[in-house]
């Protein structure tokens, strides 16, 4: 049987273990969080490295992309030196071909993007193939990089400003501590509302589910959600918010979806790669698997 592990540094609360069969292959998946400990990554990993098939690097990512180029973020560094042996990913490579294909997919098959919709992405360095996608789809769209990581009130409407802000402020971004850029640990629980208006003048928020969790106002009636990872708990908080729809760009697993990066890896232990695959052997790999997004109607109870 191969072995993936994602070792997080989120919440342990979220830890989960499931076997699956994928392309014939027996696989266990279990996702392991470290509560914000980065020390505690790095003996994880090191006392696990040469006996797993594949690591993935969750609650964190090893780069911050600006369109055609990226920059190694200097803590991510750090933990990813410990695994010499085994291969350890960070669902960046994924991220790019999965989320555009979801996109791609939804604008096919519903009618979530046919009016032009006011689209909130939390932030698009992190996210370039999604916004490519919902630019391409012809979505409104509001750039929350700023608001949302700096916290500066400076939303920015198209990818092409991005990327040019994106050269100048990421190779200062991925020096500072990882904690000052993302929420890590007991913070991922914490509330923290912050440029509501923004929210609010969205018809489709979309991005991390721990940016949009954490800053996200008290109530989005009617809006919809476009994310990576969520538990079941996450979905019954997103149905209590009044959201009206709930689309995970990755599948279910036993009541949640994992991360990129734990899916990456899956790929890439089922390629048999001892290095992150190129994005057409991913885009291979998702055809052959049949990955598409996950839509639950929170105000229904159905999920497609």
């Amino acid at each position: 049987m191969k072995r993936v592990v994602g070792i997080s540094l989120g919440s342990s609360e979220r830890n989960h273990v499931v076997t699956v069969n994928m392309l014939g292959v027996e696989c266990r998946i279990e996702r392991i969080g470290t509560d914000g400990d980065m020390q505690k990554m790095i003996d994880i990993i090191t006392e696990l490295d040469g006996k797993v098939d594949a690591f993935g690097l969750g609650g964190m990512d090893l780069y911050v992309h600006a369109v055609d180029r990226r920059y190694e973020i200097r803590d991510a560094r750090r933990i990813v030196k410990a695994a010499r042996k085994t291969p350890i990913v960070d669902g960046s490579g994924l991220k790019y071909t999965l989320e555009r294909r979801a996109i791609e997919y939804l604008a096919e098959h519903t009618a979530l993007f046919n009016d032009s919709p006011k689209v909130l992405l939390m932030c698009a360095m992190d996210r370039f193939g999604m916004a490519q996608a919902l630019e391409a789809a012809g979505c409104q769209m509001t750039y929350g990089d700023f608001p949302f990581i700096l916290n500066i009130p400076l939303p920015l409407r198209s990818l092409k400003t991005l990327a040019g802000f994106a050269r100048v402020f990421a190779p200062i971004v991925v020096q500072l501590p990882f904690s000052m850029i993302y929420p890590t640990g007991e913070k991922q629980k914490v509330s923290k509302p912050r440029f509501a208006r923004y929210f609010e003048a969205a018809d489709i928020i979309a991005g991390d589910f721990h940016f949009i969790r954490r800053y996200m106002p008290a109530v989005l009636p009617g809006k919809t959600i476009i994310t990576n990872t969520v538990t079941r708990a996450d979905v019954d908080l997103m149905k209590e918010r009044q959201v009206k729809t709930l689309i995970t760009t990755t599948p279910e697993m036993e009541g949640r979806s994992f991360g990129t990066n734990i899916m990456e890896a899956l790929l890439v232990c089922l390629a048999g790669s001892k290095t992150e695959l190129t994005a057409e052997q991913y885009d291979r790999l998702l055809v052959e698997l049949q990955i598409k997004p996950r839509i639950i109607e929170l105000q229904e109870h159905t999920i497609q």
